[in-house]
């Protein structure tokens, strides 16, 4: 069954990747072209065009893209410059013999195939960074700690899972991360297995929140082996983040959003903090829905 689960604000972009489901295309064009929707979004700051930037006041992206018939995968990391950086990782998937790329080398790549380079940082953008970090970065590890207890306004990014006519998934993540990170700094978006993961089999998922405890635990690969065991999606989603609780986090809140997707469709979103939502489509609806996560405590 035809269907896509997103990160709520993927609601912009769950349209275009909607849309091409229909008209028969393939699950990996419809979560790029999902996803690069709303990284042109300018009234979304936590991906593509307009993201949050780092310490230094530089829009830093990080994108993967996952074939579930294949586990064929490409990511970026630290891309400046290019505000696809979706289809930045797709190029390195199918044009590359590499899964992941990061820094000046994303961006050559991204010129080789023709992307066209511009400045991501908006004047509203910068007038944030001006703002908050002002001439002194001597507050950077103080500042990036302060967004694990409350990242709604410093950290996001867009999630899609989908499955096309013929049976296949494919995952999409995009992200500027963590508003004034460390220069380089990479979250879970780029790395398979933590914030992204797909396989026809089993199914998919993808992951916001605090990306270095989804690394640490695999927080993707997780939650599509608790399917491959036998879970239901929803059970899968509350297997993988509550596994996160056992890690040591110095008291903060382990925050984490996932959304998941079985092979035969059904699918579920679960968060760490209540009122997080997620957007999906499926079969013969008409329009989009935006549904309540499930609550998962320790």
């Amino acid at each position: 069954m035809l269907t896509v689960v997103a990160s709520e604000n993927g609601s912009f972009g769950l349209p275009a990747a909607w849309r091409i489901l229909q008209d028969g295309g393939s699950a990996l064009d419809a979560v790029e072209a999902g996803a690069r929707a709303v990284e042109d979004n300018p009234a979304d700051h936590t991906v593509g065009y307009a993201g949050h930037p780092n310490i230094d006041g530089i829009v830093e992206l990080d994108a993967s893209i996952m074939d579930g018939a294949t586990r064929r995968a490409g990511a970026v990391g630290s891309l400046q410059g290019y505000r696809h950086a979706i289809t930045v990782a797709r190029a390195v998937m199918e044009r590359t013999p590499h899964v992941l790329i990061t820094g000046s080398g994303a961006a050559r790549l991204a010129a080789e195939f023709g992307a066209t380079q511009e400045n991501l940082l908006t004047e509203g953008e910068h007038a944030y960074w001006a703002a908050e970090v002002g001439g002194s970065k001597a507050g950077l590890l103080a500042q990036v700690r302060q967004f694990t207890r409350d990242p709604r306004d410093g950290a996001g990014t867009v999630d899609f899972l989908a499955i096309d006519r013929n049976g296949n998934l494919a995952s999409a993540v995009s992200t500027s991360g963590w508003a004034f990170k460390h220069p380089g700094r990479l979250g879970d978006s780029p790395i398979i297995g933590a914030g992204n993961y797909c396989d026809n089999r089993y199914g998919a998922a993808a992951c916001t929140g605090w990306g270095e405890l989804a690394i640490r635990a695999s927080t993707a690969h997780t939650a599509v082996m608790a399917m491959a065991r036998g879970a239901s999606p929803a059970e899968a989603a509350a297997i993988a983040l509550r596994d996160l609780f056992e890690l040591p986090t110095d008291g903060l809140l382990p925050l984490m959003h996932i959304v998941v997707l079985s092979p035969s469709g059904e699918h579920a979103a679960a968060t760490t903090m209540a009122g997080a939502r997620y957007a999906w489509q499926a079969g013969s609806m008409t329009e989009l829905t935006v549904s309540d996560r499930l609550v998962v405590q320790p």
